[in-house]
């Protein structure tokens, strides 16, 4: 097994780790390397090729648009051109970027060890930047019971399938979901000429999706069971007034439902937050390994590529003063708490620093629709902080809470506590 060194190590060639590496050596980071997995950089704006990239609009409007034919269709930059443009500004900057590079695990605090095309290979850098994504969890992750047939998907696979490859999907198919993800899936299957018999979610009610007169939207129905051998057949349901239906169709896609994917940061004995299931980390992007950050969408499954690559950026000016010896000393911060139904908070430690998040703001996610709730911010039963949204907070959806709060947390207090009320 060989060995070199670097100044800095970003494993995953997505938005996030793209944007880190062309800040970093534009600034004079010194040797920066960028490593991934697949055999092409760009993560999965590659394979997205709808609309909303790198513009002033939210993707979630593209995607509904494609799914329902809209005007807006193809308006914006395409996923693909994104993430060519991401690649190019990386390699631009001076970074130095190799695909088909796996990193398989640690052999030290600073040290991974890979495999690729050139073998194995153990890579020592000053800082190392995790930029390793998310993804969606697949139907054995679901427990959804049935026969184990082909034309099971996340959509994901089926827009690689069929953007990447050119694979026949099949001809009739259901989709799965009530987060913004769905409509793209209906796009993509549209695409391959597939007819989309309808979206079901076991939410309701739910205005994150809106409604086609193209595709039938179910809602308050959870999916029993897929039905199939050799070919899925169908998809079983039971609505939430007891009704079971099944809804005949050769394909299925099971869209959302996303998770970290953090399999490194577990090795390298990261300490995990309960709610993102990511890494724990603060407003400067530290984790709890020293010289070790994380960013993107691996922190916190899941927001858009822009979201991502904003991130990417903030977390190279930690980087930098982590290289010059400049960055305030990492310290025992206090975690950041959430009561149901809030799901979790990002970031979710307070700097010792006192550092803002990304756009000043905390990102929360809930898991059922609250009408206009009262953010409330808590620390050893004393109020720090109480916000009042403006529109009502939806499962799929984030919920931005300030953070102008944070100089009136006590270090040396409990845990801070964030509730809906």
């Amino acid at each position: 097994m060989s060995a070199r060194e670097v100044d800095v190590l970003i494993v995953g060639a997505g938005p996030a780790g793209l944007a880190a590496g062309a800040e970093l050596a534009g600034a004079g980071a010194g040797r920066v390397e960028i490593l991934e997995r697949e055999q092409e950089a760009g993560g999965v704006p590659r394979h997205c090729h709808h609309g909303g990239f790198g513009g002033r609009l939210d993707r979630t409007v593209y995607a509904w648009a494609a799914a329902t034919g809209s005007a807006y269709a193809g308006s914006g930059t395409s996923g693909p051109a994104y993430a060519r443009r991401s690649v190019a500004a990386a390699l631009d900057a001076g970074a130095a970027l190799r695909t088909g590079v796996s990193v398989t695990g640690w052999a030290g605090p600073r040290t991974v060890e890979t495999t690729g095309p050139g073998g194995l290979e153990r890579i020592t850098a000053r800082a190392v930047v995790l930029a390793t994504g998310a993804r969606e969890r697949p139907r054995s992750a679901r427990l959804i019971p049935g026969t184990r047939p082909a034309g099971v998907w996340t959509t994901g696979e089926l827009q690689q399938a069929v953007h990447l490859y050119g694979q026949r999907i099949g001809t009739t198919a259901v989709v799965v979901g009530g987060e913004p993800v769905a409509h793209a899936a209906v796009a993509t299957l549209r695409a391959a000429g597939v007819h989309v018999v309808a979206v079901v979610t076991d939410r309701t009610p739910l205005p994150v999706l809106p409604r086609s007169r193209h595709v039938p939207l179910l809602t308050g129905a959870t999916v029993t069971g897929l039905t199939g051998r050799a070919r899925l057949t169908g998809v079983e349901l039971r609505h939430d007034d007891g009704r079971t239906t099944t809804l005949r169709c050769d394909t299925v896609v099971l869209t959302g439902d996303f998770v970290p994917d953090h399999e490194l940061a577990r090795r390298g004995g990261l300490r995990l937050d309960p709610g993102t299931r990511g890494p724990a980390y603060d407003a400067a992007f530290r984790t709890s390994r020293p010289g070790v950050l994380a960013a993107g969408n691996l922190l916190h499954a899941v927001e858009r590529a822009g979201f991502a690559a904003q991130e990417g950026r903030a977390v190279a000016v930690s980087v930098l003063h982590h290289l010059a010896g400049t960055e305030d000393p990492a310290g025992e911060g206090r975690r950041l708490v959430v009561d149901a139904p809030l799901r979790w908070i990002a970031p979710n430690v307070t700097g010792p620093d006192g550092a803002r998040p990304t756009g000043d703001r905390f990102v929360l996610r809930t898991a059922r629709r609250l009408l206009r709730p009262t953010l409330v911010v808590s620390q050893n039963g004393r109020e720090l902080h109480r916000q009042r949204l403006l529109s009502p907070a939806v499962p799929g959806r984030p919920i931005a809470l300030r953070a102008d709060w944070l100089d009136r947390v006590d270090p040396d207090g409990a845990s801070v506590r964030i509730s809906a009320r």
